[in-house]
C-alpha cells in the first residue's frame, strides 16, 4: 500500500491552473482565453479595471480519457462574482456541452466554484446568467452527471450556491463553504445577534465542507490535494446518473425540517443527528406551522392569487405561506403558485413573503406533483405569482441548507418547463435575489406589472452598498450608467428578458376588468410558450436583448461556438 505523503494543494492555485490540474496532462485547451480580450463592458465606467478573461476560465480536455468541460471561477477577480460576460461564458459553455450530449457526443461538465454569487456591479445581468446556468445544468443531468467542486478560499454563495445545489455530485474540502447568504449579508440584514460575521469557527461549523457532507448537502469530503480531488471527480463521473440529485430529494429534506424545532436552539450536531436518522430510515410527522394567513395581511401575491384563481380562502395543504390552486386559464388547466406573508411562521425570517426553507421545498413538491399527475395527459400550465422581497436571512436557515431548498424549487420549475408544462412568471411586486431565482426565473415567459412598486434586483440597497464598499448615494449614481444595477422594472425590461410589461391596471385593488386584462395576458403567454422551444433562450432573442440589453451575452456565446 502506497501512502501519499507529499500533497499538492488545489486551493493555492489560480483558476486556470486549477482547471489544468483537473484535466489529463496535455489535454487542456482554453476557450476565450485572455488573448480573446472579452471584457465586461460595465466595469470601467464604475472605476473598476476589467479583466480580459472576466474571472472565468473555460477549458476543454479529458478526464480519464473522457471528453470533459471544466469551468473554473477566479476568486481574486471581483470575489468570483458573476457578471454578464463571466455568466455568459459559463452558461454558453454548458449549453454547448448540452448540445453535444443531445447529439450523442458525451461531454462531462465539472464546475470549480469560488464565488460570492452575483457581481453586484452588474446585478441583474448576473441574475439572468445564473438562471441560464441553472437551466443548462438541469437539462445536462438527463445525459451526464454534472460535478461541482468547492475547494476553498471564498466558497459558493449567493445564486451560485443554488447552482452548486443543482449538481449531480458536489465535492468539498474542509476549507470549502456553501450558503445562500454570506455571513456579512446576514449580519447586515438581520443583525449581529443573528450571526457575527467575524465568528469564523461558528461559520465553518455551520456551512463548511465537513458539516455539509455530514448533513446530505454535499456528497464527498476530500483533502486539499490534487490527486485526491481528481480521484473524487473521476469516481463521481463513473457513478453516472444513478443517484437522485439533492435538488430532487424533496421528501428527505422535508423530513429534515420536520425533525428540528426552530423555536429551540439548533446546533450543527443536532442537524447531523437528524439527518443520520433520516438516512437510516426513520420518518418524521410534518408539523404545520400555523393557520392560513389571516384576513388583512397585505401583499400583492395574495391579492393576485385570489384575483386570478377566484379563491377567496385557499384550503391549507402544507404551509400557509405557499398557496397552490388549480384553475382554468381560458381553456388551459393551470396551477397557480404564490408565496405570501405568514406572521405565524415558525421560521421568523420568512414571515414577510420571503423564500425560506419550507417555501423552497414546498414549491418543489407542488410542481413535481403536477409533473407526475400530468405525465400521461395534457400538461397543465404553471403560473408563478411573484412578490418575494428576498430569501430568508437567518443562521438557522443557512444551517439547514436554504441554498438547497432554493435549488429544489429551481430544479422543479426547470424540469416542468422541459417536460412541456408552459411556465409563466407574473411579477406583481418584488422579485429579489435568490427568492426570484427560486420562484419565477425559470419560466418560459416573464410578465411584469409596469409599476413603481415592482422591483427586480439581487440584494437590498443597504447590503449592496456594504458589499461593494459604497454609500447608497454612490450606488444609486452607478445605476444611471448600468441599467442592470437599477431596481425599477423599466430598467429590467431594457435587458430583454420580459415578455411583456402590463399597464392600465389598478395593481392593488383590481376590479373584474383589471383581472380579465391580466388573465388575458397570462393566457397569451401560455399559448406563446406552448408554441415555442422549452428552453429560456428567448430572453436573448428579444428586440431589447439584441438591441443592446444583452449584447455581450450574445457575443460571448457566438465566440464560444466558433471555438468549441
Amino acid at each position: 500500500m502506497t501512502v501519499n505523503i507529499l500533497k499538492h494543494s488545489l486551493v493555492e492555485l489560480d483558476a486556470r491552473n486549477r482547471a489544468k490540474s483537473i484535466l489529463d496532462e496535455g489535454t487542456f485547451r482554453e476557450l476565450l482565453d485572455p488573448f480573446a480580450e472579452i471584457e465586461s463592458p460595465h466595469l470601467e465606467g464604475q472605476g473598476i479595471v476589467p479583466q480580459s478573461d472576466d474571472g472565468v476560465v473555460i477549458a476543454k480536455g479529458k478526464i480519464s480519457e473522457q471528453e470533459a468541460l471544466v469551468i473554473s471561477i477566479e476568486a481574486s477577480f471581483q470575489g468570483g462574482g458573476i457578471g454578464e460576460v463571466s455568466g455568459a461564458k459559463i452558461a454558453g459553455a454548458l449549453e454547448l456541452a448540452l448540445q453535444d450530449n443531445i447529439n450523442g457526443n458525451q461531454v462531462f461538465p465539472v464546475l470549480l466554484f469560488d464565488t460570492g454569487g452575483v457581481r453586484l456591479q452588474e446585478a441583474n445581468y448576473g441574475l439572468l446568467s445564473i438562471a441560464e446556468i441553472g437551466s443548462a445544468i438541469v437539462a445536462l443531468r438527463n445525459y451526464v452527471p454534472v460535478v461541482g467542486l468547492i475547494p476553498g478560499k471564498i466558497g459558493a454563495f449567493g445564486g451560485m450556491s443554488i447552482t452548486a445545489g443543482l449538481c449531480s455530485t458536489l465535492i468539498m474540502t474542509k476549507e470549502g463553504r456553501i450558503g445562500l447568504n454570506g455571513p456579512e449579508v446576514i449580519e447586515q440584514e438581520a443583525g449581529i445577534e443573528e450571526l457575527d460575521s467575524q465568528d469564523r469557527q461558528r461559520i465553518w461549523k455551520t456551512i463548511g465542507g465537513e458539516q455539509r457532507v455530514a448533513t446530505g448537502m454535499a456528497e464527498r469530503l476530500v483533502e486539499d490535494d490534487i490527486s485526491s480531488i481528481k480521484d473524487a471527480i473521476q469516481n463521481a463521473l463513473a457513478t453516472g446518473n444513478n443517484v437522485l440529485p439533492r435538488s430532487r430529494q424533496v421528501e428527505q429534506f422535508c423530513h429534515l425540517l420536520s425533525a428540528v424545532d426552530p423555536k429551540e436552539d439548533i446546533n450543527p450536531y443536532d442537524v447531523r443527528k437528524s439527518w443520520n436518522r433520516i438516512v437510516e430510515g426513520e420518518k418524521f410527522i410534518r408539523k404545520n406551522s400555523s393557520d392560513l394567513p389571516v384576513e388583512g395581511e397585505d401583499g400583492r401575491g395574495l391579492t393576485w392569487f385570489k384575483a386570478l384563481t377566484g379563491i377567496k380562502e385557499a384550503a391549507q395543504r402544507e404551509i400557509p405561506s405557499v398557496l397552490c390552486a388549480d384553475q382554468k386559464t381560458g381553456d388551459v388547466n393551470t396551477r397557480f403558485i404564490a408565496v405570501v406573508p405568514d406572521s405565524n411562521s415558525k421560521y421568523p425570517r420568512s414571515r414577510n413573503g420571503e423564500i425560506g426553507l419550507e417555501q423552497g421545498w414546498i414549491i418543489a413538491k407542488y410542481i413535481h406533483e403536477a409533473i407526475e399527475e400530468d405525465k400521461n395527459r395534457e400538461k397543465r400550465a404553471i403560473v408563478a405569482i411573484v412578490d418575494v422581497p428576498s430569501q430568508a436571512y437567518g443562521y438557522k436557515e443557512e444551517l439547514l441548507g436554504l441554498h438547497q431548498a432554493c435549488a429544489a424549487a429551481v430544479d422543479a420549475y426547470a424540469t416542468a418547463r422541459m417536460a412541456g408544462h408552459p411556465v409563466i412568471s407574473l411579477i406583481v411586486g418584488n422579485a429579489i435575489s435568490g427568492a426570484f431565482l427560486s420562484h419565477g426565473m425559470q419560466a418560459n415567459r416573464l410578465l411584469a406589472f409596469n409599476d413603481d412598486s415592482v422591483n427586480v434586483h439581487v440584494m437590498s440597497k443597504q447590503s449592496a452598498a456594504r458589499i461593494t464598499r459604497r454609500t447608497i448615494a454612490e450606488l444609486e449614481e452607478a445605476t444611471k450608467k448600468v441599467p442592470a444595477m437599477a431596481y425599477d422594472v423599466q430598467s429590467f425590461s431594457r435587458l430583454g428578458a420580459l415578455h411583456e410589461l402590463i399597464e392600465g391596471v389598478d395593481f392593488d385593488q383590481p376590479d373584474q376588468k383589471d383581472i380579465n386584462l391580466v388573465m388575458d395576458k397570462v393566457n397569451e403567454a401560455i399559448y406563446d410558450a406552448k408554441n415555442s422551444n422549452r428552453d429560456i433562450a428567448n430572453r436573448l432573442k428579444s428586440p431589447e436583448a439584441v438591441g443592446g440589453g444583452r449584447t455581450a451575452s450574445i457575443k460571448v456565446r457566438e465566440k464560444l461556438k466558433e471555438l468549441w
